[in-house]
């Protein structure tokens, strides 16, 4: 659901919605949007199901302590930590240890090193942009023929990861501590996408690959992928936390915006930046109005306008300044017939929203328009 509690500053997310595809630390992400002024619309994709009891974990964790690895790559915290403490509920958990204790491990993160350290071990490296491409990078530099590499998976593929390091002659041993599943209940995820090819939200983020996956396949369950993906690339903003979550998005044609670093602060940095740029201000009656994702902005001042306003201010701001008939802006009403008296009910109720009647006028027996300063600079007009 909605939520739009907005800072008395405002914020540069002010009149923005956002979508949050997150399982993993959405609460950190959507206060981190709420706080820059951002309404969220929290939808998790997936679910994470832990594999303390499943089998394929616990034959990859007897394997590796029969024939002890050369080097162990650790992609997640959370998969790191679950790992020992499932080894540990089988009773493998000292032996687990005592071997990963000679072996070189190579750490993605600083989050990922403090899992390692707190189980007692010391990763030889981690890259400074935790990024999975350094560390391949890295292992291929230093050649990896005929060695034993585990590969703590975290869910989601690493495409072209594997293959490469088997192609660099390594034999590589995948562990996968938890799995991503659709979630238990899919009403969040149909309403966000509802709300995408309505353009109830501006943008969209992602923080893994199966997420982005998991709602394109929803879309196709739905039958109505071509129309998400319509929104996605013109209207709606998709959000990636780095290049592997795009991969999903981008083989469908998508252009995604990625922060330089793979956090969640860098992302929404990135939002505040991009959504701000991307919203149309023109010069109307003496006023400066930014039109924003559920709300205007006139002279700075936050306006929240209800849906059928916006739809309507839309309309007229595609051509400011031009008469935009009743019969054209009943067509942009969702859902109101034929009868033209819906377009003057929501158009009284546009102008009390606004608080400044004069930045629309009326046209008699031909329709509205927005009062474009004549001498404004033709930047605004074609904003």
């Amino acid at each position: 659901m909605y939520e739009e509690e907005q800072r008395p500053d405002h914020g540069p997310l002010a009149g923005f919605t956002v979508g949050v595809t997150a399982a993993r630390r959405a609460d950190e992400l959507g206060t981190l949007l709420q706080r820059r002024g951002a309404a969220v619309m929290h939808a998790p994709a997936l679910r994470i199901v832990q594999l303390a009891d499943d089998s394929e974990l616990l034959g990859a964790t007897k394997e590796l302590i029969r024939q002890v690895p050369d080097i162990v790559v650790a992609t997640t915290a959370i998969g790191f930590r679950g790992w020992v403490e499932a080894a540990d509920g089988w009773g493998l958990g000292d032996d687990l240890l005592s071997r990963l204790g000679g072996v070189r491990i190579l750490a993605r993160g600083p989050k990922v090193k403090g899992a390692v350290r707190a189980a007692g071990l010391t990763e030889e490296w981690s890259p400074s942009s935790e990024s999975m491409a350094e560390v391949l990078d890295r292992l291929l530099e230093e050649g990896v023929d005929g060695q034993r590499i585990a590969i703590q998976l975290h869910g989601e593929p690493l495409p072209g990861f594997v293959e490469a390091l088997r192609e660099g002659g390594a034999e590589v041993v995948g562990v996968p501590v938890y799995r991503w599943m659709p979630p238990e209940d899919i009403a969040p995820v149909d309403r966000l996408l509802d709300a995408t090819v309505s353009r109830g939200v501006d943008a969209l983020t992602f923080t893994s690959a199966p997420a982005a996956a998991s709602l394109l396949s929803r879309a196709e369950e739905r039958g109505m992928l071509p129309e998400v993906l319509e929104a996605m690339s013109h209207d709606v903003l998709p959000a990636c936390v780095g290049p592997v979550t795009a991969l999903p998005l981008q083989s469908r044609g998508i252009d995604t915006i990625q922060p330089e670093r793979f956090r969640l602060g860098p992302l929404v940095q990135l939002l505040c930046k991009e959504l701000p740029g991307r919203a149309r201000a023109l010069p109307i009656a003496g006023h400066r109005v930014e039109i924003r994702g559920h709300a205007v902005l006139v002279d700075g001042d936050l306006k929240p306008v209800p849906p059928a306003g916006m739809s309507l201010l839309r309309a007229l701001s595609r051509r400011p300044g031009w008469v935009v008939a009743r019969a054209e802006l009943l067509r942009a009403l969702p859902g109101s017939g034929r009868d033209e008296h819906a377009v003057e009910t929501a158009m009284a109720r546009l102008r009390t929203a606004l608080g400044t009647p004069k930045l629309i006028q009326t046209v008699v027996k031909r329709g509205y328009r927005l009062a474009l300063d004549p001498a404004a600079d033709t930047k605004y007009a074609d904003a």
